[in-house]
């Protein structure tokens, strides 16, 4: 098969794949769907901290939006984050005005997709907003509720970790030669902006590879177990296990102890 790039954009593609043998379009378009909605790494803000904020049902004085609206919004803030661990960013603002997601304050390994989200408006000059975020990776979806207990003060958020919001892809029959029931498989792809359409269906792709790899070397592993295992079915290398009780340093009651038992090997003890 071949895969032809039928539309290409920042958040957006279209990829034809074809042909494939009859029935491989739904087999092959069902399972990349399902690994490009749940299986594509991503990151999000996962807890923020206000201050002057005790938890989500509080207002700000000085801002139009209670606590609760700021959660929903920050959820829609989208960002790439090139580090393992869980990395703090912050916001900080005065005066008149609307907050964006361009006003947070990210180190080098964290980076703000949309900037011109809004977050929250300030609507008086002696008002200030600061707030800490902690920024994770992740895959799929991760509850607030599913959280460990947090300090006061600190405010679980709805992770939205998969950057692949929609998939949508359609089956179609071809001519190969005289054959007119080999399927043509299109599918398409929306991004948050987070990763490019194209490498989130090669990923997709190495996802399933690495599963059905395993399984095909199902066989192979369970032989290889088997030629190294003792006749017992221990785990013992054979050469270990067929070691005369002679070659080991015992005293002469533990050996006559052992010949009367009749054992003669190391893997019978």
């Amino acid at each position: 098969p071949k895969i032809e790039v039928v539309t290409a954009a920042e958040n957006y593609g279209r990829f034809k794949i074809e042909p494939l043998d009859p029935g491989y379009g739904h087999t092959l378009g069902n399972a990349l769907r399902r690994v490009l909605l749940s299986s594509i790494p991503g990151a999000a803000i996962t807890k923020i901290k206000i201050d002057g904020v005790f938890h989500e049902f509080s207002t700000i004085s000085g801002i139009k939006e209670d606590v609760t609206e700021i959660v929903l919004n920050i959820k829609g803030v989208r960002l790439r984050s090139y580090a393992e661990r869980p990395v703090k960013i912050s916001l900080s603002k005065r005066g008149s005005g609307i907050v964006r997601a361009a006003d947070i304050d990210a180190p080098s390994n964290v980076e703000i997709v949309n900037p011109f989200h809004d977050i929250c408006t300030i609507d008086r000059d002696d008002a200030m907003l600061e707030m800490e975020m902690t920024v994770e990776r992740g895959r799929g979806y991760l509850p607030a509720d599913q959280r460990d207990a947090l300090p006061i003060g600190e405010i679980p958020i709805d992770a939205i970790f998969t950057p692949v919001p929609k998939v949508n892809y359609v089956v179609e029959n071809i001519r190969v030669g005289q054959a007119t029931d080999f399927d043509s498989l299109l599918i398409e792809i929306w991004t948050d902006g987070t990763i490019k359409p194209g490498d989130a269906l090669s990923h997709a792709a190495q996802v399933l590879v690495q599963y059905s790899q395993t399984i095909a070397d199902f066989n192979r592993l369970s032989t290889e177990t088997e030629s190294t295992a003792a006749p017992n079915g221990l785990a013992i290398p054979a050469d270990i296990y067929d070691t005369p009780i002679e070659e080991l340093d015992l005293s002469t009651r533990t050996y006559n102890c052992l010949k009367r038992a009749d054992i003669t090997k190391v893997g019978q003890v």
